[in-house]
């Protein structure tokens, strides 16, 4: 009994400690790519400032000064609004720092709806197959047959106009991806060795699906949910753009591009931060998801570790 407690407490150490040397590796194969290490400074920077954006802006983003809105509106950038002022006299600083906020709830609640439902069907069709697999991939192909942003527009027209409606139609068009590259990965695990064994052990299909086949699909539905947090942002944003996503006086990015372009190019402003930031957090999740690729790619990882034992043995003998 003694010694199966020290063999436990061996392989629980061994198992740290290899644990450990994965993430080290995947920090070096992510510290080497200044694209992802950029990417990885943007993403970082729009989370943080969704958090806590609304509670660091110099001004109420809402409030309107009726009193001195006529000296206050659409003034250039200055020392007292880096980012100038909308029609409103409202400060556009405050309120682009604000529509970070609505643009993360906008990527998180999509994300969350679309890849549970994407990995729950994809794990369904690819382990049974058959008619099953059959019915979900037909529906699956329907909804990819459309551009996502047309069948979104689609949906957000039949809804009444506002974020909840643009975020719930962003997310019935969103599923069908995770549910092919899921099922595509499933396809491939479900002959393992492994599987068989836990088939013969008489497991039931969805303890099988979930210990055993989920964790080993899991990466390719991380970097596409990276890479889509960007595009979400873009859809939802293009929604408000043309008056189905959030209504004013939201703060949200799309809608302050649209309010600003009645005025530019003389109010460049009111156009340029607001689309600059959509731009640069779409760029930073593409950036990042593009570096996890690398990242959580173990032939990757372990091509990069050869190349360094060897260049150690090459300086030893040099």
């Amino acid at each position: 009994m003694r010694d199966l407690k020290v063999f436990k407490n061996l392989f629980a150490s061994e198992r740290r400690s290899r644990t450990l040397s994965e993430l080290k590796l995947m920090f070096n194969v992510l510290r080497r790519s200044p694209t992802g290490v950029l990417g990885l400074i943007l993403t970082i920077s729009f989370l943080v400032i969704g958090i806590i954006g609304p509670y660091i802006t110099p001004y109420n983003p809402i409030f309107i000064d009726f009193k001195n809105m006529h000296k206050l509106r659409l003034l250039p950038p200055s020392l007292k609004h880096p980012f100038g002022t909308d029609e409103f006299g409202r400060d556009l600083f405050s309120r682009v720092l604000s529509g970070a906020r609505v643009s993360l709830l906008a990527a998180v609640v999509v994300l969350a709806v679309a890849i549970p439902l994407g990995l729950t069907l994809g794990l369904i069709a690819g382990y049974y197959g058959g008619i099953i697999d059959e019915i979900i991939m037909r529906i699956t192909d329907v909804f990819l047959a459309f551009p996502g942003l047309v069948l979104a527009i689609a949906f957000s027209a039949a809804f009444k106009p506002g974020l909840w409606s643009a975020i719930l139609a962003v997310a019935l068009v969103w599923w069908p991806s995770y549910v092919r590259v899921v099922r595509a990965q499933v396809l491939q695990v479900r002959e393992a060795l492994f599987i068989e064994a836990a088939r013969a052990l008489g497991l039931s299909p969805w303890k099988i699906m979930i210990r055993h086949i989920l964790p080993n699909v899991l990466t390719p539905v991380i970097v596409l949910a990276t890479l889509d947090f960007g595009s979400v942002i873009i859809v939802t944003s293009s929604l408000s753009f043309i008056g189905l996503g959030a209504q004013p006086p939201t703060p949200e990015w799309g809608r302050l591009v649209a309010d600003g372009r009645a005025y530019f190019p003389e109010k460049w402003w009111y156009v340029l931060f607001p689309g600059l930031a959509i731009f640069l957090t779409s760029l930073g999740w593409n950036l990042l998801g593009d570096s996890l690729r690398d990242v959580l790619d173990p032939k990757y990882r372990r091509r990069l570790e050869f190349k360094k034992e060897i260049k150690k043995e090459g300086e030893k003998s040099g």
